[in-house]
């Protein structure tokens, strides 16, 4: 890993950066440092912000200096994290793919040169790490796509793509957890509400957890939405070691 850099970015947030290599093994630095940050509830910090390679951290600064926060984190990154203590958090995420749905899973079919059951095999066969959350309240940028069914964003994107498309951009992939307008080819949709205001907690995952996208017919999509709309769906989440 490269030499970690503390900056200060504006006069009430610091960036740490932890190089410039978006690889799980960054990723669970990151993961770690925040978790260490919440156990130790610094005073004066108002928000912790994860992305591929760096953490950027907003601090109220009449709590608390620029130069203590960084005293504080050059020592937390220091520490170590026993293998043991990194858990692996899979949270399945059902997936009706094909049809109205994933109207786009043709063309990731005939750019892979499959089938679309094999698209689906594809995408639906590993576990995702979500490096980062942005663009939209709870949206999952998501690393280990496999590059048989990388495919390029749409030429024109569309206004208006339903919350709980499943989509395909470049090398990553993603679930759009509001309805807004966009550019990734899609190859279905979950009945889940990955994000919900009204929930005591409105994202369902952050950064370091992993997804895993379980095929669904559309019966079992209906029902499963059903639930959801009543907030009684019991998500299934698996724990490991990494």
């Amino acid at each position: 890993m490269q030499k970690i850099k503390f900056l200060a970015a504006g006069d009430s947030s610091i960036l740490i950066e932890f190089g410039n290599e978006i690889s799980p093994e960054v990723n669970r630095k990151i993961t770690a440092t925040v978790r260490l940050m919440r156990e130790q509830q610094i005073q004066g910090v108002v928000d912790i912000i994860p992305a591929f390679c760096s953490l950027l951290i907003n601090y109220d600064p009449r709590v608390i200096s620029f130069e203590k926060m960084e005293r504080r984190m050059r020592h937390l990154v220091k520490l170590e994290t026993a293998a043991e203590e990194v858990r692996k958090k899979i949270i399945e995420i059902p997936v009706c793919y094909g049809g109205e749905f994933g109207p786009d899973i043709s063309t990731v079919a005939e750019h892979a040169g499959i089938s679309k059951e094999e698209v689906i095999r594809i995408h639906s066969s590993g576990d995702y790490l979500i490096y980062m959350l942005g663009f939209l309240p709870g949206f999952s940028y998501l690393g280990g796509l496999d590059e048989r069914i990388h495919t390029p964003r749409l030429a024109d994107p569309r206004m208006m793509i339903p919350a709980g498309s499943v989509g395909i951009g470049g090398f990553q992939t993603g679930i759009y957890p509001l309805d807004s307008p966009g550019g990734w080819q899609l190859l279905g949709r979950t009945p889940v509400k990955t994000y919900d205001p009204d929930r005591e907690e409105p994202i369902l995952f952050e950064a370091g957890d992993y997804i895993r996208f379980i095929p669904i017919d559309e019966s079992e999509f209906f029902r499963i939405k059903e639930l959801a709309d009543k907030g009684i769906y019991q998500l299934v989440i698996h724990e490991g070691e990494v």
